[in-house]
């Protein structure tokens, strides 16, 4: 029954990790949504170099280049969502990211013609119902992050989330479409076995992260971003340690009952709802709180749907 410790420990640790983002992510600091992903970039590069100092996944750099695409689509994701944290609150941000399941099943239903379940299809109808309710309540009438933010700039922070689970959705779609294929002969990367697949693009993954994290960190620095010491960053570091070792729970999590480990492993948003009322004193009108449960049921619907 390890899988399922793995998969309470992975809800737990990514709603976690939300948490710390938006903690993180300040509206009045300029950078704050780069200085995040300097922060992840650091902690999963210092993960990738553990992975290959004590595990022999015969890792060969040129998978580097051969796993961008879908590296570049999780990164710019995120980078997104960090920008979107800093105006919008996390009970309405993270129920909406995670509809890229949604997102990634229409794209294998449109682009590989695979057929999907009545049952995935009412999931997909009961989140959509609740995407637009929240949508709906939020961007109509005189909200208080209209009055903050303005109407423009309330509508880009809005929108993040929904950038952010169609480019997930995006990476996710080519990772299990012509990646993670079951026969490696057939995958873009080389070098690699059934057993080592996954660590070598997550290892790739990560380390193009680390890469991207010093661009971020030479820009900022030739901009005069004042990046400020280490304890200033607390927040942003837990969240990359928190972000890291859910990353690490999730792969011993699906290493069980894929149809029981999905739908707690989703539970991440209902995690994250709590966690922002209890410590983050979010508080919503119930009209939205019920189109977020609604959003949150079908999220749930669909991950038991996509392992029947």
């Amino acid at each position: 029954m390890s899988w399922l410790i793995f998969s309470i420990a992975t809800a737990l640790l990514w709603g976690t990790a939300e948490l710390f983002y938006k903690k993180g992510a300040r509206p009045d600091e300029k950078y704050s949504h780069l200085k995040i992903c300097v922060w992840v970039g650091v902690v999963m590069g210092a993960h990738a170099i553990f992975t290959l100092l004590t595990q022999d996944i015969n890792y060969n750099p040129i998978n580097l280049l051969r796993y961008l695409p879908v590296s570049l689509l999780y990164i710019v994701s995120m980078a997104f969502s960090y920008f979107g944290m800093r105006f919008l609150e996390e009970s309405i941000s993270d129920p909406i990211e995670n509809t890229a399941g949604v997102i990634c099943t229409l794209l294998f239903v449109i682009f590989l013609h695979e057929t999907i379940s009545l049952f995935t299809w009412v999931a997909i109808a009961i989140i959509t119902i609740g995407v637009v309710g929240v949508g709906y309540v939020e961007n109509h009438g005189e909200t208080v992050r209209k009055k903050k933010l303005g109407k423009t700039m309330a509508v880009v922070a809005f929108c993040m989330p929904f950038v952010y689970a169609l480019l997930d959705a995006f990476g996710t779609f080519l990772d299990d479409a012509f990646f993670l294929v079951e026969d490696v002969a057939n995958t873009p990367l080389v070098d690699v076995t059934e057993e080592t697949i996954e660590a070598v693009a997550n290892t790739s993954y990560e380390l193009t992260f680390a890469l991207f994290a010093l661009c971020l960190f030479i820009f900022m620095k030739a901009k005069k971003v004042k990046f400020g010491s280490v304890p200033k960053h607390k927040d942003k570091i837990l969240a990359a340690v928190f972000e890291t070792a859910g990353q690490f729970t999730y792969v011993y999590a699906l290493g069980g009952n894929d149809a029981v480990a999905a739908p707690i492993i989703s539970s991440v948003c209902v995690v994250s709802l709590l966690l922002s009322r209890i410590f983050l004193k979010e508080k919503l009108s119930w009209k939205t709180y019920v189109f977020i449960a609604i959003v949150i049921i079908g999220i749930l619907l669909l991950a038991i749907s996509e392992e029947i």
